[in-house]
């Protein structure tokens, strides 16, 4: 950030394959003699005798140190300091979690204003485009045999692939604003710093262009993959190009969630070093090399909890939606083509609003403090966000 120092991309830091700087003893006051003596004088051998031995010099027993218990203090390092939402240490998964949530109850005005503004604007939208843009779906008849069914469940994956593609693409841009914003304010909270929904819009909107960028390189570089899987045995036709299809669609799955998890700390690198798109890639490379399951295994639990969070609030919604609406709910009981009106998507867009609402901030959350975990175990970013946050006992000399 341009206010808080720490948040760059060190020129020469541990993940480059260089030693991190560690405390030395200092020289000898006078200059001279090797780097290891302390003074010129080295006390007698026998004054170093260890505790509890006769001989001269030798200093009386001290209570510590006969077989009596220690202070409880001496047991335990001191606790990490707190300025923020997190401890400045490396994290663990709860720990990580805990800070999402708690940046969401500390900053709530700024979180709420922005995820609950862009979502009822991304639902606005939608709801309009599949009103009144969006063509009827394709009827399928259930008694339908050989090429017919072929055709009509063609017809339906277009018309399926159709119905989705404005949604998918509100829903990307919506992800784009929030993310960008409260990475920003994420960034604040764990230097213990309030964030105004204005200030942080000012700071994450000249990010906002690269940011799409970054997605939609992403994007292509998915659907690519993909195509190369798949198409060589569509092509083929036959039962067997069928089979060759199935391989490559796994295969490709496995080659995209390898990258998707190797790039997956490149947003929050672009808006809080304010790199470039290619250096940000590099850079989550970097902060993913060693730890990629790890970063996996967040991932899919972050992934859980939204699901989780998704289904306790579009279920009962989307009954509702269903009952309050006639017409859908007797088509939907007997088969047919299923033209629901304003009152399904009135009421389901209300619970995409709220699912968005809570799901929005626990994601960019996440993301935005694993890439801090990161840094910290690489590059010592908690020395830094100390002495950003003005702990005592932290120089803020360079």
């Amino acid at each position: 950030m341009n206010d808080t120092p720490g948040w760059a991309s060190p020129g020469s830091a541990p993940s480059d394959g260089q030693e991190a700087g560690v405390p030395r003893p200092s020289e000898p006051i006078d200059g001279s003699g090797p780097a290891g003596n302390w003074s010129s004088t080295q006390p007698p051998a026998g004054q170093w005798s260890p505790p509890g031995t006769s001989g001269p010099g030798a200093p009386p027993p001290t209570p510590g140190w006969g077989g009596r218990p220690q202070a409880a203090g001496w047991a335990q390092p001191p606790a990490a300091a707190k300025p923020g939402v997190i401890p400045l240490r490396p994290l663990g998964v709860g720990e990580i979690l805990d800070g999402a949530v708690s940046t969401m109850r500390a900053h709530w005005r700024t979180v709420l204003g922005i995820t609950l503004t862009v979502s009822v604007i991304a639902q606005v939208t939608i709801i309009l485009v599949q009103r009144y843009l969006l063509p009827e779906p394709a009827s399928v008849d259930p008694n339908a045999t050989g090429a017919e069914a072929l055709r009509q469940a063609a017809d339906s994956m277009q018309s399926s692939l159709i119905y989705s593609a404005p949604s998918t693409l509100v829903t990307l841009i919506a992800t784009l604003f929030t993310t960008s914003v409260l990475t920003i304010v994420i960034s604040r909270s764990v230097v213990g710093r309030s964030v105004t929904l204005s200030e942080a819009w000012t700071e994450a909107r000249p990010r906002l262009l690269q940011l799409l960028g970054l997605t939609l390189l992403l994007t292509l570089m998915t659907a690519a993959i993909m195509a190369v899987g798949v198409l060589p045995g569509v092509l083929i036709g036959s039962a067997a190009g069928v089979a060759l299809a199935l391989l490559g669609f796994l295969a490709a799955t496995a080659v995209v969630i390898w990258l998707m998890v190797r790039f997956c700390l490149a947003p929050p690198a672009l808006m809080l070093e304010r790199q470039s798109i290619t250096v940000s890639m590099r850079r989550s490379a970097k902060l993913v090399r060693g730890a990629w399951w790890r970063t996996f295994g967040i991932l899919i639990l972050t992934w859980l909890l939204t699901l989780i969070v998704t289904l306790i609030i579009a279920i009962p919604f989307g009954i509702i939606a269903i009952v309050m609406d006639g017409n859908g709910m007797g088509a939907f009981l007997t088969g047919k083509p299923t033209d629901f009106g304003w009152p399904f998507l009135i009421v389901s867009g209300i619970g995409e609003v709220i699912i968005s609402t809570i799901t929005y901030p626990l994601s960019a959350g996440v993301m935005a403090l694993l890439y801090v975990d990161q840094r910290i175990r690489r590059e010592a970013l908690d020395l830094e966000l100390a002495r950003a946050a003005g702990l005592p006992g932290y120089d803020t000399r360079s």
